[in-house]
């Protein structure tokens, strides 16, 4: 599956900055999916669904891999053709309105994400993370930590990798399915943020009991 590397491209514009269509094209990218199965888990008009599956299609950021006979239809199964691994630099180039649809997209997706995963125990291991850090940075800092957090993913990606390796060769005994989430944003301003006042300490809140706990995937 090839990168999506420029947001400016007209057709990318054009798929990404409608949110329900870079939600669609975000599922795509993990598994394959119908417009029914798709339009079910969105609770959205399949209608809907199938228009902008079209599009996607139409694009070619997705690409049709199955049909399946289902009471008296067919169902038709997309997977997508592209991923969206941004740069910095692409990134900082695209369109703000691709930008908020993308960021609502993933948003969306990782809240649902979290919210099945803690309904099933995901978060019951000792070793799971759960937790809010408020930093006060300049901006040498915040460059620093997204630098942290780049080494951070590029280190999980060879954990991922490796574990590949060992579960061919287990017959994938003891799989799991494990979800990581990482972020790092401008926060909003709060009240101690007024000229004059002292913001205090950095602040974190954590689901954890006190003790150091590593950055864990949970699903």
């Amino acid at each position: 599956m090839k990168a999506i590397t420029n947001l400016n491209e007209p057709s990318l514009v054009r798929a990404l900055a409608h949110p329900l269509r870079a939600q669609i094209l975000g599922v795509l990218q993990e598994r394959r999916a119908s417009p029914r199965e798709l339009a079910e888990e969105f609770d959205a008009p399949l209608g809907n669904v199938s228009y902008h599956v079209r599009r996607l299609a139409d694009l070619k950021l997705i690409r049709l891999v199955k049909k399946t006979p289902r009471r008296g239809a067919i169902e038709h199964h997309y997977e997508a053709t592209s991923m969206a691994q941004i740069s910095d630099h692409a990134w900082s180039k695209a369109p703000t309105i691709v930008k908020k649809a993308m960021v609502a997209s993933a948003l969306e997706e990782i809240g649902r994400s979290v919210t099945e995963g803690a309904a099933v125990g995901g978060f019951d291991r000792s070793d799971a993370h759960l937790s809010r850090t408020r930093l006060v940075l300049d901006e040498r800092g915040f460059r620093e930590l997204a630098d942290a957090l780049t080494a951070l993913m590029e280190r999980a990606d060879r954990i991922g990798e490796r574990s590949e390796q060992r579960l061919k060769r287990t017959d994938h005994e003891a799989e799991r399915r494990a979800s990581l989430v990482m972020m790092l944003f401008d926060g909003a301003p709060s009240f101690d943020d007024v000229p004059g006042r002292s913001s205090g300490a950095s602040g974190r809140t954590s689901a954890g009991a006190g003790k150091p706990r590593r950055a864990a995937k949970t699903s």
